[in-house]
């Protein structure tokens, strides 16, 4: 359904992959909000951010990182919607209002939502928030040329005309004489501003529009102070902290209090300490042992990056750092994806069998155990309101060889099935594809592996791929809380297979009722029917074999002891919760 989807969510992914090893402890996501010692509601003191990096920009149009949308959408660049903050876990997936006085009101047909500023909120220069900042902001999606690299979902949904060819009849704000100014006029009929009011004209019915809109790229931005390609780094805020100074790569930054933000006119962020020190450069192992050392610095530090294996079990083995430490979920799935054009997968009950023989659970222990990911067999990560544990293959995580078999008889095949895996290789991978290679052979299927180390999804989505790979690996993670960011992006025909490729659609699974279904879905208006409309389809999807589910990813953060109210948000991208962390002398 959302073309956007499958962009955004590529950006985000590549790479996103993290992996270690667990004791036997409970996991420490399991522990309250705050992981390190008690609760405390005290401003002041300095929180050290520690990370590998490198941030590639904080232009909010631009961002694609998982995690720096998330730490900007906490300490300076505020949305119209977000999501509350992960002081109770379990309403991480519950959307509130930000920037505006309301979570948005659709019409009857999801093509119109309309949103209401709030009056109090200011800029770091205490100038007002206007309609017309986010209007502005929204705009600057569509110049291409210059704004490159962040969510194009703006370009995909809002009710503004195209060309022949496809391109906007709207360059963006930057762009100049009497085709630009129709342009404008065009993109000012889709987002018109009224006063505080604010509404969007969308070119298809949108339910969960309003969930889109917590990316920074639907944010504010204030003209006077935008200086385009040029401002790669540059933040003017909106939020509790701003910029002390200029950001240097590969070194970071201070942020320090927004004078003119007022906690009044926040509902999310808390804003406790009085400092965000941002240092990048760092390596995990580093940030982790200075951290764990506990000194003046790293007792009021945080690591931004999942720890690396060898220190994960060190960490989870002791007690006092255990206690500091944070082991969330992060939306990441791992999964496979059968080439339905191939005559080995061309059967859904060899697809089925291939499923029922998947030995998840040795996959997570080869990735490196419990902290590195949970076994899993949707697509739908835990934090996603249509996550559900059917099982329509029925043959749980650790594979059932027995039934796979059978599943091959009724398919009346000739074993073992000859197939080719594709898979991103490093060493770690390696040893989990050879995990589930050993699985599959004793259920009677004989793969062939098939690594590649360079250019892997681009690799996969050639066309030429699908005449000699029959199995393809693959991972996502949603850019918002839905499947709607999930489901279609990778399996909605309708999208994604073109005489030019598969699109995300790998394996090129191609169902009209499905692609209904999801059409349907998309169109639901209550986002809790929308979200068991969503499920329904993943059960479908499984029963036809269209995906495996394999492993759903976790990080391990740790902090000192001086970090209180320490938590991850697991819509985020499972990332550290700055909304209302806060440090002790």
């Amino acid at each position: 359904m959302l073309l956007a989807a499958l962009v955004v969510v590529a950006l985000a992914v590549g790479g996103a992959l993290w992996a270690g090893n667990r004791g036997p402890t409970a996991s420490p996501e399991t522990r309250p909000s705050s992981a390190v010692g008690d609760r405390v509601d005290t401003r002041g003191g300095a929180v050290h951010a520690l990370s590998l990096g490198p941030v590639a920009t904080w232009d909010p149009q631009r961002m694609a990182s998982r995690s720096d949308m998330a730490f900007a959408g906490r300490v300076f660049a505020r949305t119209l919607t977000a999501y509350a903050p992960s002081t109770d876990p379990a309403r991480q997936a519950r959307l509130v209002s930000d920037l505006a006085t309301d979570v948005g009101t659709p019409s009857q047909d999801l093509r119109t939502w309309t949103f209401t500023l709030r009056d109090d909120v200011t800029w770091q220069d205490g100038s007002p928030v206007t309609c017309e900042d986010v209007a502005y902001g929204i705009s600057r999606t569509f110049a291409v040329d210059a704004v490159k690299g962040g969510p194009s979902d703006a370009l995909a949904v809002l009710a503004v005309p195209r060309n022949a060819d496809g391109s906007s009849v709207y360059a963006g704000p930057y762009a100049k004489g009497a085709k630009a100014a129709a342009g404008q006029a065009a993109f000012d009929k889709a987002v018109a501003c009224a006063g505080r009011k604010l509404t969007f004209s969308l070119s298809m019915a949108v339910g969960d529009f309003n969930e889109m809109l917590t990316q920074p790229a639907f944010g504010p931005v204030k003209a006077s102070v935008d200086r385009g390609v040029k401002g790669t780094y540059d933040v003017f805020s909106s939020g509790p902290y701003m910029l002390r100074g200029t950001w240097e790569p590969g070194r970071g930054g201070t942020f320090v209090r927004n004078p003119h933000w007022t906690a009044s006119s926040d509902p999310i962020r808390k804003a406790y300490p009085d400092e965000i020190r941002y240092q990048e450069g760092l390596t995990t192992q580093t940030v982790a042992q200075q951290i764990m050392a506990d000194n003046d610095s790293g007792r009021v530090s945080v690591s931004l990056g999942s720890a690396p294996p060898a220190i994960q079990q060190h960490i989870t083995a002791v007690q006092s750092l255990e206690e500091r430490s944070l082991n969330p979920r992060t939306g990441v799935v791992d999964y496979l994806v059968p080439n339905t054009r191939s005559p080995a997968f061309k059967d859904p009950l060899v697809r089925q069998a291939l499923a029922a023989a998947t030995n998840r659970d040795a996959y997570v222990t080869a990735i490196g155990g419990a902290t590195a990911a949970d076994p899993s067999l949707s697509l739908l990560p835990a934090a996603v309101p249509a996550h559900h544990g059917d099982d329509p293959v029925g043959a749980g995580t650790r594979g059932d060889a027995a039934r796979a078999k059978a599943l091959l008889a009724k398919a009346g095949v000739t074993t073992p099935v000859a197939f080719t895996v594709a898979y991103r290789s490093d060493p770690t991978s390696d040893k989990a594809i050879a995990a589930l290679v050993a699985g599959w052979r004793q259920a009677g299927f004989a793969p062939t592996t098939k690594p590649i180390a360079d250019d892997y999804f681009s690799t996969i989505s050639d066309p030429a791929a699908a005449a000699g790979i029959d199995l393809f690996w693959s991972n996502w993670a949603p850019a918002w809380a839905s499947a709607s960011t999930i489901l279609p992006p990778l399996f909605d025909s309708s999208i994604n297979i073109t005489a030019a490729g598969p699109g995300r659609d790998y394996g090129y699974f191609a169902d009209p009722d499905i692609n209904t279904l999801m059409a349907k879905a998309g169109a639901m208006v209550d986002r809790g029917e929308r979200e068991k409309a969503w499920g329904e389809v993943d059960r479908q999807l499984l029963a036809q074999g269209a995906y495996i589910g394999l492993a759903e990813r976790r990080a391990l953060y740790i902090a000192g002891s001086g970090v209180r109210n320490l938590s991850a948000n697991a819509v985020l991208g499972g990332v550290v919760e700055f909304a209302d962390i806060a440090v002790t002398p």
